[in-house]
């Protein structure tokens, strides 16, 4: 059914890409199960991981269903939500690991911001214990061995949560779920360096402080300043970093 695949671009995108068009054009249709994990391991030449990540991304953007004992089948044709790490990727300014992890953060920046702004107006004493209790629960983590991204994501969505507006939160959530590899690749790149680490438990700190202030002026600028140092601390990675982004784990999931 499918050729082999080789090249530059990264496999994971590729597959998930020709499964996509598969479905798009419907030589995949509505019910039909895709070729098993082994099947596409064969008829691709790529590893079960790639497979694997390839067909979460589908997932993600809401063209195919995992059936317990049965496989991944095609779901009806709807409306697609936005799948962030697929537009980043054929962005033609570039689809390079950094380029595709900068461009996410960018988008972080500009929700996150507004989010911060807004919990700090209205956010609940109970609110403000969650919060509170989501930033503890990174350090708890890093000093368990664990690299925080979880953590992190929960950090971020707590604030979102305490804005009081359901579209916001759900966009947070999505946001977060679909660019969770991104998340990763910053924090692994931020867990090199003591400072790094130490800079983002500040700008965390910070964000948390304006917003149990009640200050939403200083809860924005401080969320996009966080974000905007992430994005310095990633353009000061060297290459080899880089070279190894692909080895990051990538667990991707639902954000429905």
């Amino acid at each position: 059914m499918f050729s082999k695949l080789s090249g530059p671009v990264r496999l994971t995108d590729r597959v998930a890409a020709l499964l996509a068009e598969e479905i798009e054009s419907g030589r995949l249709a509505e019910g039909d199960r895709l070729p098993t994990e082994v099947e596409l391991v064969s008829q691709l030449g790529v590893s079960r991981t790639v497979v694997r990540e390839a067909v979460s991304r589908l997932r993600n953007a809401g063209l195919v269903e995992p059936r317990q004992g049965r496989g991944v089948f095609v779901l009806a044709r709807r409306t697609r939500p936005l799948d962030l790490e697929a537009a980043a990727a054929d962005d033609p300014l570039g689809a390079d690991a950094k380029s595709n992890v900068l461009k996410i953060v960018e988008v972080r920046r500009a929700i996150e911001g507004e989010a911060a702004e807004l919990a700090a107006s209205r956010a609940t004493a109970a609110d403000l214990a969650r919060i509170r209790a989501a930033l503890d629960a990174i350090d708890a983590a890093v000093a368990a061995g664990g690299d925080g991204t979880d953590e992190d994501l929960a950090f971020h969505r707590s604030i979102a949560e305490s804005t009081g507006n359901a579209v916001l939160v759900a966009t947070a959530r999505y946001l977060g779920e679909v660019s969770r590899r991104g998340i990763r690749v910053t924090r692994a790149n931020e867990a090199r360096r003591g400072d790094f680490a130490e800079a983002v438990r500040r700008e965390h700190q910070a964000i948390v402080e304006a917003v149990e202030a009640r200050d939403a002026r200083r809860a924005r600028s401080a969320a996009r300043r966080h974000l905007k140092r992430a994005a310095s601390r990633l353009q000061d990675a060297d290459p080899a970093f880089w070279d190894t982004t692909g080895t990051v784990p990538v667990d991707p999931e639902s954000a429905r």
